[in-house]
């Protein structure tokens, strides 16, 4: 009876997905080449836009960003790195490249209210495991020991006008439909935010640059969206779905077959991208060098209004991973929480690429630089920014799939 009953949820499951992936415009996840030792790469337009992601390129934007240190909202370093990322969008190539406008304008003494949770329960759900390391934001400028680190991150916090920026690819035949592909690109600790959010910004404005060749056509809209004040409560995000979700789909002006905010069909993040070092050790130390089993977390929250569809899309990158990312795998997790995409989460498929499961993992100190002054670029080795590179395979491969991508001859 349990053989029977397993057999059971395993078809209901099979068949759930195929029909959740028909929504996405794919009929199955693609099978990975039996025969991986044929080059069959001109023969692939995924495979050949994959190529074109390279580990030097990422770590010189990621690299590009850190100029401006910790990059905390509400302050010139973040304006300027606002500007340097609209510059090198635009430079690809992007002349749709936008600002959305917002306030931020918190109340004092007001904090956040936190959702009651059963004790030994991670943030997002899950089960607490394992061994736990201190975590926490480090406010004191005298921890972070580089002085020209400290004087670049001294201005404080003010509140007031924000910004953010993005642009956007527009599909050839179905421009009306966009998935939303983001990061958050402020941060703070005294430190260089390098991983927190530097590793996913410099992701997506990969993408965005891949995506950007002449040679590229896609079916549908791609919008890549660089977030701000993901750090004070998703801010952002937020304002960005108060501002546009009810703009979707609609042509303006009619007629012209320009759509300012495509249906959604999806919303990726990309939140922290380099370190999976393992879990502490009894005294709060960790390894230093990435470990073997490394893998991209691709996360969804079980209890959203999308579950089904987001967990469907989670499934698309974890087969596009497979397929087509070069060294580490990518598992698939139920406790999406505290980034950007959850917002989206009962609007539509939402789901987070990040280096380890954010509630019971990151938040019980698998990363000791998150939010500290030593989030340096310097911090990380080529196996730490290799394993941002393939979660940038992963989404780009599922990406080209979902919209329809070619290469025109």
């Amino acid at each position: 009876m349990k053989k029977y009953m397993c057999w059971t949820l395993f078809i209901i499951a099979t068949c759930s997905l195929a029909i959740h992936l028909g929504g996405f415009g794919l009929s199955q996840p693609a099978a990975r080449p039996a025969d991986q030792s044929q080059d069959n790469s001109a023969d692939d337009p995924v495979r050949v836009m994959v190529g074109r992601l390279d580990l030097e390129q990422y770590k010189a934007t990621l690299k590009g960003l850190t100029r401006f240190g910790d990059r905390r909202q509400g302050t010139d370093r973040n304006k300027a790195a606002i500007d340097w990322i609209e510059s090198q969008l635009k430079s690809y190539g992007y002349a749709n490249t936008e600002r959305l406008k917002y306030e931020y304008a918190p109340v004092a003494g007001q904090r956040r209210r936190r959702t009651p949770r059963p004790e030994n329960m991670a943030v997002g759900g899950g089960r607490q495991r394992g061994l736990r390391a201190r975590t926490g934001v480090n406010t004191d400028p005298e921890a972070q020991p580089d002085i020209r680190l400290r004087e670049i991150n001294m201005q404080p916090m003010t509140t007031g006008p924000r910004e953010e920026v993005f642009c956007t690819k527009i599909g050839t035949t179905r421009p009306d439909e966009m998935y939303i592909v983001g990061a958050h690109m402020d941060g703070h600790g005294w430190g260089e935010a390098a991983n927190d959010d530097g590793s996913g910004t410099a992701l997506v404005m990969e993408l965005a640059r891949v995506f950007s060749s002449p040679d590229v056509q896609t079916e549908r809209s791609i919008r890549f969206v660089l977030w701000n004040n993901e750090e004070t409560g998703l801010n952002g995000s937020r304002a960005y779905v108060d501002q546009r979700q009810a703009l979707q789909g609609k042509e303006d002006p009619p007629g012209s077959g320009r759509y300012p905010e495509p249906k959604w069909l999806g919303m990726i993040q990309h939140d922290m991208m380099l370190f999976d070092h393992g879990m502490p050790r009894e005294d709060g130390t960790l390894s230093e060098t990435q470990r073997p089993e490394a893998d991209v977390n691709i996360e969804f929250q079980v209890n959203s209004v999308f579950a089904a569809q987001s967990q469907a899309l989670a499934w698309v990158f974890q087969v596009a991973n497979e397929t087509y990312a070069a060294d580490y795998p990518a598992t698939v997790g139920s406790h999406m929480t505290n980034t950007d995409s959850a917002p989206f989460q009962d609007i539509v498929a939402a789901i987070s690429l990040r280096e380890n499961e954010r509630g019971t993992q990151v938040g019980n100190g698998w990363d000791p630089h998150w939010h500290q002054p030593t989030d340096l670029y310097a911090t990380f080795s080529d196996k730490d920014f290799r394993l941002g590179l393939n979660a940038a395979q992963t989404s780009l491969a599922a990406l080209a799939q979902l919209t329809g991508a070619t290469l025109k001859k």
